[in-house]
């Protein structure tokens, strides 16, 4: 049934893929060096080179561009909320959200799973896009390697209950028990994530 699940979701995923495309031709360029300017007002949270500083706040070093500029664009059109980004990218224009995009998504992200953990033990629900160890096999995923367990936990129990929407995960999530939520949480939490700038 899982497997069914997944395989009828990558049906999903592409045409969203299509759709995020299609909706960033029209973006304009991002400048790395100008969105390392305009970072400090998200070192606070997410750290200048994208690592998170507090466990609510995801590391952004290494996301696609796309998926960078495709959340703070929800933010500011209030589709997806949050107290704090919600006002953050209300001021933001798309010059700047590409720029911010840009400077985050120049960065590499590494992961490396613990000792005594293997890829095939990974959550497969969740392993199937987001890799076993955390790094999105998907333009438009994000990673989820070295994420706080609360960071996760929240995330995915705000797709079950509505408060956060996505095609895919929304429907993913809607039968997860607290448990699993749990448990997928500490596998991504337990793995060891690298950020740094690509020279």
């Amino acid at each position: 049934m899982l497997r069914a699940v997944i395989l009828g979701l990558g049906g999903v995923f592409l045409a969203q893929a299509v759709l995020v495309q299609a909706a960033l031709a029209d973006d304009p360029a991002g400048d790395p060096d100008a969105g390392r300017k305009k970072a400090g007002m998200c070192r606070t949270c997410h750290g200048i080179e994208g690592f998170a500083k507090i466990p609510i706040a995801p590391h952004i070093g290494g996301e696609p561009a796309s998926y960078i500029a495709k959340q703070l664009k929800a933010f500011r059109q209030g589709t997806r909320t949050h107290e704090m980004m919600t006002v953050v990218a209300k001021n933001l224009d798309d010059q700047s959200i590409a720029d911010l995009a840009a400077w985050y998504s120049s960065h590499g992200a590494t992961a490396a799973l613990p000792a005594g953990k293997t890829a095939e033990s990974a959550p497969e629900v969740c392993s199937a896009c987001h890799g076993a160890d955390g790094i999105g096999l998907i333009e438009n995923v994000p990673n989820l390697a070295g994420e706080s367990p609360l960071y996760i936990d929240t995330q995915l129990k705000a797709f079950r209950l509505g408060k956060r929407t996505d095609e895919v995960m929304s429907a993913i999530a809607a039968d997860l028990t607290d448990e699993e939520i749990r448990n997928f949480a500490d596998w991504y939490a337990s793995v060891k994530l690298t950020i740094e700038a690509v020279k």
